[in-house]
């Protein structure tokens, strides 16, 4: 019986669909060169939108590798790249401050993706791809809406914590930590490099949490050729970005890839 919920592995597809009664851990033969070359392309494309916004890598990585992997083999591809163009991200002058107000959004969050049903533990009631459009879907609505959203700064922590909880639930589920994480940090109206640090942070809290997640799971690895392709891959892609942000206008690129995750969300939808 097959199994499409979290069965993510950064290998050959044969890894990912693994039978009930099988072992679960298996070694992964090389990946074909056109299937090297689709996730240079992703990570190329990927790390460029990071590069241009600061943020985005892991979305877009993970919306372009469900169109042909399952959940879990996408998400195992994307931690190495995710964790290594997030440090400078992460440090800053804000980090004191930062730790005192999110804490509980980020033991909300690491406890959810860790410990949450999906990814690499037992198979889920529906198909993650399905689950992976919504959240895109939801996401890239959100981001052309902007709706207004309230002030949190002086709220209590238990918001955090309900807020990196589920961001926590759906980074267990489909490796994309987005929603309801980003809008929540944008309640607190933090200045905009503490935002970005804010941001860094967070995304990393999830990644560390989901590697620990399928490392546990003992059949999804975590490093090899396609990781380190994918990893060189995001790096060039984020330096094109960075030579591209002064020629384009955030807003727009904003505005357009938003659209593109509505559209790739309907793409894993109908799958």
């Amino acid at each position: 019986m097959r199994s499409t919920s979290f069965e993510n592995a950064e290998g050959c597809l044969n890894t990912c669909l693994i039978d009930d009664e099988a072992p679960l851990r298996h070694h992964a033969p090389m990946p074909d060169p056109t299937e090297l070359v689709l996730i240079a392309t992703v990570f190329v494309l990927s790390g460029t939108v990071k590069g241009i916004t600061g943020m985005g890598l892991p979305t877009v990585a993970i919306s372009l590798l469900g169109l042909w992997m399952l959940p879990a083999q996408a998400a195992a591809l994307l931690v190495a790249p995710t964790l290594a163009t997030n440090v400078a991200q992460c440090r800053g002058p804000h980090t004191r401050m930062l730790v005192r107000r999110l804490w509980p959004a980020w033991l909300g969050l690491a406890l959810a993706t860790a410990l949450a049903p999906g990814l690499g533990g037992a198979p889920l009631p529906f198909d993650v791809r399905h689950a992976l459009g919504a959240v895109l879907v939801l996401y890239g609505a959100w981001g052309l809406w902007r709706p207004r959203l309230p002030d949190l700064s002086q709220r209590h922590p238990a918001w955090g914590a309900l807020a990196g909880g589920t961001a926590g639930l759906m980074t267990a589920m489909t490796a994309v930590s987005v929603m309801p994480l980003v809008p929540y940090l944008q309640s607190l109206k933090l200045d905009k490099d503490a935002l970005v640090q804010a941001l860094g942070l967070g995304f990393t809290v999830a990644m560390i949490a989901l590697a620990l997640r399928l490392q546990a799971s003992g059949g999804l690895n975590l490093w090899s050729a396609s990781t380190a392709i994918a990893l060189g891959a995001a790096f060039a892609g984020m330096w094109l970005g960075a030579l591209a942000r002064g020629r384009l206008s955030a807003a727009a690129f904003q505005r357009g890839l938003f659209i593109v995750f509505i559209g790739l969300g309907l793409a894993n939808l109908t799958k």
